[in-house]
């Protein structure tokens, strides 16, 4: 059969799907409205208008034109867009036992990438509670302080990566962020050119940020046919992307978990989070059923953990870096304060202790992460039961999602919204009209309810030990002929599930190599 007429049949069959799961779908609204939101054409929904890479930019456009609640339908499946804190705090936090919850496509979809372990995006379950559990017990307020050389030590590594091949800074952001996790979680060193580890983590993240958002998971949830579609078949990268992510992942849960495990049986195991947990196994039971749930546990876990906070760490050092470019004032503010704190002379690097003497850089950090949130829409939560909401209908199953981008822009919260002003978070600047939570409050950027990320603390203190040392060291200027506004209007950025922006940055060093040099030397 030709090509052509295999893939008109395959089309005119997911066709009429559509058209009989549209008609059979009935449900009892409670004489509620839906929430309002764009018309959706019959059988597909809103699916016209929606980049698929960066659909934020239309849920902020219906955002801006429906509220702050806004119903929209991609083919069979109802979305629920919240748009501001006030209704995600209603939702999410205060009804989260019907909102912590994972939409049903996306935990389809999890099993075919062979992601049916990751801690992010498991349904709300006795398995979920115990990767949370193992969590909150490596990563409470008082264990923070036990990562602080780990984060400052690769701090110190990015800028001697910057000072020796500055045009592929982006590699060296990603090897500073999975170097930090991969030692707070195994112990594991990440080798300083070409770690294969790395390469095996790169690559995975790169199909995860595609594949597994809600707008995908919708149409697999519709069409289950797609996860049965050859891999020579035109158009069939998902299924490509999965044959390859049923290959890496193995490979990337078991590698450094060995690499402990190993470590413990020669009684040559440092600190680290999976050892630590392995070790309070024998304390909590001697069950060997029950011991063997809890190494699984600790194991998809801990895997979860450097996946997660690898990717989102790096690009938030991204969106960092093209304010510095854009903003050359706010840099230089930044640099003022770190060398009333040093010496102008760079008679020392930065340390944590300095941290309470720099407000600024503290506030460049609360204005990176709301400029641009780096997961725009944050992981989709789900319904479980039919709610009703200040009059309106949310259906049981809906798939809801956080819309950090439109929250970030909140004009009346963060006035002129669009612009990089970190002077918003200081105590000397004055807010005309303070909204009922402070503007240093940027929590909508790690997500909401029992869902929040656990490790939201850890990535503050590395992204300080990153912002810090980098503007120690190096102004960070504009590439020669890339004019680009202070909104950041046409700067390009990825696509996924998080995002980053793609730009040259030239890092021009403000003191000598050789004296960064010998002050890093002097303090390994």
């Amino acid at each position: 059969m030709a090509p052509t007429l295999v893939l008109a049949l395959a089309l005119a069959s997911l066709v009429s799907f559509v058209v009989v799961q549209s008609l059979q779908k009935k449900r009892d609204t409670k004489k509620h409205p839906l929430p309002p939101g764009p018309p959706p054409l019959p059988f597909v929904g809103n699916v016209i208008g929606i980049d698929p890479d960066h659909p934020w930019l239309a849920y902020s456009r219906w955002g801006t034109e429906y509220g702050e609640i806004v119903y929209s339908r991609l083919l069979s499946q109802d979305i629920v867009i919240i748009n501001s804190e006030r209704v995600a705090h209603d939702l999410l936090d205060r009804r989260s036992q019907n909102y912590s919850t994972r939409p049903p496509g996306l935990v389809h979809l999890l099993g075919f990438f062979a992601h049916d372990y990751s801690s992010v995006f498991l349904p709300y379950s006795d398995k979920w509670r115990l990767h949370r559990r193992i969590f909150h017990e490596a990563f409470h307020l008082e264990a923070l302080s036990s990562f602080r050389p780990i984060q400052m030590r690769n701090a110190h590594s990015l800028i001697l990566n910057l000072l020796a091949s500055p045009e592929v800074y982006g590699t060296h952001l990603h090897t500073f962020s999975t170097s930090i996790i991969m030692s707070i979680m195994y112990d594991y060193a990440i080798a300083p050119v070409d770690d294969p580890f790395l390469a095996l983590v790169e690559r995975s993240l790169e199909i995860d940020v595609k594949a597994l958002r809600p707008e995908v998971a919708a149409v697999v949830a519709e069409f289950p046919i797609l996860k049965k579609v050859p891999p020579w078949f035109p158009g069939a990268s998902f299924v490509r992307d999965a044959i390859v992510q049923r290959t890496l992942v193995p490979m990337i849960m078991d590698m450094p978990f060995e690499h402990v495990k190993n470590n413990m049986a020669a009684g040559t195991a440092a600190p680290s989070v999976v050892s630590d947990a392995l070790k309070r196994i024998p304390v909590k039971t001697q069950d060997e059923g029950e011991a063997a749930v809890l190494e699984q546990g600790i194991k998809e876990s801990s895997a979860s953990g450097y996946a997660a906070a690898s990717e989102t760490t790096t690009s938030t050092l991204y969106v960092f870096l093209l304010a510095m470019v854009l903003y050359p004032e706010v840099q230089t503010r930044a640099q003022a304060e770190i060398d009333s704190v040093i010496g102008e002379t760079l008679e020392r690097l930065p340390d944590w202790d300095d941290r309470a003497s720099m407000p600024y850089i503290n506030a460049i950090i609360l204005e990176t992460l709301r400029w641009f949130p780096v997961v725009p829409l944050g992981i989709a939560h789900a319904t479980v039961n039919d709610d009703i909401y200040e009059g309106y209908y949310i259906p049981k199953g809906a798939t809801v999602i956080a819309n950090a981008r439109f929250m970030a822009r909140d004009p009346d919260k963060f006035p002129n919204p669009t612009r990089f002003i970190p002077e918003r978070y200081m105590s000397k600047v004055a807010v005309e009209e303070p909204s009922t939570q402070g503007p240093d409050d940027v929590s909508f950027a790690f997500g909401f309810g029992r869902r929040i990320c656990v490790g939201r603390h850890v990535a503050d203190a590395s992204l300080f030990a990153a912002v810090v040392d980098i503007l120690t060291v190096f102004r960070l200027e504009r590439a020669p002929g890339w004019n680009v506004g202070p909104d950041a209007e046409g700067v390009k950025w990825t696509g996924g599930l998080t995002t980053h922006p793609v730009f040259p940055c030239i890092f021009t060093p403000r003191h000598t190599k050789e004296r960064v040099s010998q002050l890093l030397k002097m303090q390994c």
